[in-house]
């Protein structure tokens, strides 16, 4: 079944304080909104689209080189209003899967677990299992143990904040039958919004399957509002890209004393890498390379080799030479837009 994407990112981000939108904050050196097109991708998506709103203009600069089709969100009036931009552009035929642009963390992985579920028939959530579930939606179920509605967190009541299933914002559905729920969607709720999750219990109501898949971890489903998430996301963004690499054949000194920016490094057997080792765009470090780097040091799309190694404060930037055993090092640099405009009202967009 062809796959559709359709990635949220319209949101304003109000507690950042900033005069950049929120899914143009950077992580690891790209913005948020970078690593999920990035994710997104990684599942050969028939189209990606991504709906804006706040900030478009800068929004729609910083991503002029990805083929994606953008899907104006005039009015900010909910996720399930955010979706409904993008329906009429979908084909009844094809699975929609629903991210959002400040969940920067999403494996692909799990992902497919998810869109295979929807392939299946089935509306697909992705939850997950958290002590403290402030602010998420709650999953409540029937005695049965089936998936019956999602009580947003202004919404619950009292025993339903007690519950620790949270749904992560995430899920995927056939195009045709998310058509159908999201017409029935409605604005009495706290927020008077069209929300999202409103479509399980229309799906349950309907008679249609409800599927929970449950995240590996929380960490993949965090999202970012302030900069303290963003600061913690960052931490567990380093932290898993060092687990890759020592899982690949590295020792890290310190595996939270690294900084992975904007690319990608590679790195062959018993290569040890010092800290405060900050690496910008693509890297490969070869096997056996004595590289040590001390602090403050930079590498930049680069090589390294054999006993390479930078001196403390130096930096190297793309096309660096840097000193080696052997032959001299080699350095890679790497790198469509349609508009949708669509009315804000639900029912005129279906």
């Amino acid at each position: 079944m062809p796959l559709s994407v359709v990635i949220l990112a319209a949101g304003q981000g109000k507690r950042m304080n900033s005069d950049l939108p929120k899914v143009l904050q950077p992580l690891a050196g790209q913005p948020l909104l970078q690593h999920v097109i990035r994710t997104a991708r990684a599942l050969n998506p028939a189209n990606v689209y991504v709906v804006y709103g706040h900030g478009g203009p800068q929004v729609r600069a910083a991503f002029d080189h990805e083929e994606v089709d953008w899907v104006l969100q005039a009015e900010q009036l909910g996720t399930g209003h955010a979706v409904m931009q993008a329906m009429s552009a979908i084909a009844d035929d094809h699975s929609v899967l629903v991210l959002y642009g400040d969940v920067p963390l999403i494996r692909a992985a799990t992902l497919q677990a998810l869109t295979a579920a929807a392939n299946s028939g089935a509306l697909a959530i992705l939850s997950v299992s958290l002590d403290q579930a402030a602010g998420y939606g709650r999953i409540v179920r029937d005695p049965m143990g089936l998936v019956r509605a999602i009580v947003e967190h202004k919404d619950a009541n009292a025993d339903e904040l007690k519950i620790k299933e949270a749904h992560s914002g995430l899920m995927a559905a056939p195009a045709g039958r998310l058509r159908g729920w999201l017409l029935g969607l409605g604005t009495a709720n706290s927020q008077r919004e069209y929300y999202l999750t409103d479509v399980v219990g229309l799906a349950v109501k309907a008679g249609d399957r409800v599927e929970a898949v449950l995240a590996p971890s929380a960490i993949e489903v965090l999202g970012v509002n302030d900069r303290v998430q963003l600061a913690e996301v960052e931490t567990c963004y380093r932290l898993e890209r060092a687990r890759e690499l020592m899982v690949a054949g590295a020792t890290i000194a310190d595996p939270a004393r690294i900084d992975l920016r904007g690319g990608e490094v590679t790195v062959e057997r018993d290569v040890f890498i010092d800290v405060n080792a900050v690496f910008v765009g693509k890297v490969h470090l070869a096997a056996r390379a004595s590289a040590r780097i001390p602090k403050s040091s930079r590498t930049a799309s680069s090589r390294m080799r054999r006993s390479a190694s930078i001196a403390a404060s130096a930096r190297s930037h793309a096309c660096a030479r840097i000193p080696c055993s052997r032959a001299a090092c080699t350095s890679a640099t790497s790198s469509r837009s349609r508009t949708a405009r669509s009315e804000p009202t639900a029912r005129q967009i279906i």
